[in-house]
């Protein structure tokens, strides 16, 4: 495969500022660019992976490795959002120890989010810390291979054992993302489509006109929608690392995104995928909006796009509205009894509410379960 021409971001951290690399056949680089970036052939390489990924990619990235003097081995977990449990962190790192890694070792992610949060988490506790490189291979992960936030989760909370840990690169090889299967697709594209009413209502307006190339994955409409996600991620990310106040608006639906996950079971029959759930919870956000005094169009409007990129707006009714609420509570963005939602003002534009009522998000829910 030629590899593209490759466009680059810095997530701008000072010392721990890294790059994120975006284009087609990126992986044929890997071998160089671990060079590039310092890292010694003297100590081994994880990799770890899932078992979808594993058939098409890992061979490949394993003889880039050795290519370049590296001696790596690797670790396959199952391609479920399960596998982000401490269960399957320990059988990791038992890997590790057997391969013998050490404080100048290197982690790496080859995979989506559930690899990415794990694999990270990994490097973030190893020996209290290791090196980590993200590859990601879904689009869903162009926003979570990007920032450093790391984790498992718990049968009461998604993500709630985690760490801020950044990595040395992003390595973006838009090529991997042809063998996804649609709805993993639509799932990812719902985390573009936020990073722009987040931030950006013009890249807002390009994610709809082009939202049949995005679908189609066009190669340039998807490199440039991959680049421009990033962009805002990064600048997010480089302003406010650790979550104190701003990169919280990169939660937009995951309130109410993440209790439809955890409600509907991780990895089971009737799972909502995780950019499904965050659709869903932009529509309800967007309705917590009006409930505010927001113009209406933002909520004709997020709903509007969303379904043009064939993405859920409702809630499944069998989901327990009460089970929800009380997953809401075990989230994060919990604070001192109060419910802290993430607010669109207008497109591209958000707020932080520390102060809507728990009785609006249950009506919203509700509502949300009568969705058209």
């Amino acid at each position: 495969m030629t590899v593209t021409e490759m466009k680059e971001l810095t997530v701008e951290l000072g010392a721990r500022s890294y790059p994120i690399y975006i284009g087609e056949g990126l992986l044929q680089k890997l071998g160089e660019l671990c060079g590039k970036h310092g890292l010694g052939a003297a100590s081994p390489i994880l990799v770890v992976t899932d078992e979808h990924v594993a058939e098409p990619y890992l061979a490949q990235v394993m003889a880039q490795l050795a290519g370049a003097g590296y001696q790596a081995v690797s670790h396959i977990v199952p391609a479920e959002e399960s596998s982000k449990s401490l269960a399957v962190l320990e059988d990791i790192v038992t890997t590790a120890l057997k391969a013998g890694l050490d404080r100048k070792s290197t982690v790496i992610a080859l995979g989506g989010g559930v690899v990415g949060d794990l694999a990270g988490f990994v490097a973030a506790s190893y020996m209290r810390g290791v090196r980590f490189i993200q590859i990601p291979t879904t689009i869903l992960a162009h926003d979570s291979s990007v920032g450093g936030k790391v984790a498992v989760n718990h049968p009461l909370a998604k993500n709630i054992i985690g760490a801020f840990h950044q990595p040395e690169f992003v390595l973006y090889d838009t090529a991997t993302l042809k063998t996804l299967p649609p709805r993993e697709v639509r799932s990812g594209l719902a985390e573009m489509v936020k990073h722009g009413l987040i931030w950006d209502r013009t890249f807002t307006q390009w994610c709809e006109a082009n939202a049949e190339k995005l679908l189609a994955l066009d190669p340039q409409a998807l490199q440039h929608g991959l680049y421009e996600g990033c962009k805002v991620k990064a600048a997010v990310v480089s302003r406010d690392e650790r979550e104190s106040d701003l990169r919280a608006i990169l939660n937009l639906g995951h309130t109410i995104g993440h209790a439809i996950e955890a409600v509907s079971g991780y990895g089971q029959s009737q799972h909502v995928l995780h950019g499904e759930a965050i659709a869903i919870g932009m529509v309800g956000s967007a309705k917590l909006a009006l409930r505010l005094g927001y113009p209406q169009h933002i909520y004709t409007t997020t709903k509007r796009i969303l379904k043009k990129f064939e993405l859920p707006v409702r809630v499944p009714e069998h989901l327990d509205t009460e089970q929800m609420m009380s997953a809401m509570m075990h989230d994060k963005k919990f604070k001192e009894g109060r419910m802290v939602f993430v607010i669109p003002t207008e497109i591209g534009k958000v707020e932080i509410n520390h102060n809507v009522s728990a009785d609006w998000v249950r009506e919203v829910v509700e509502e949300l379960k009568r969705e058209d």
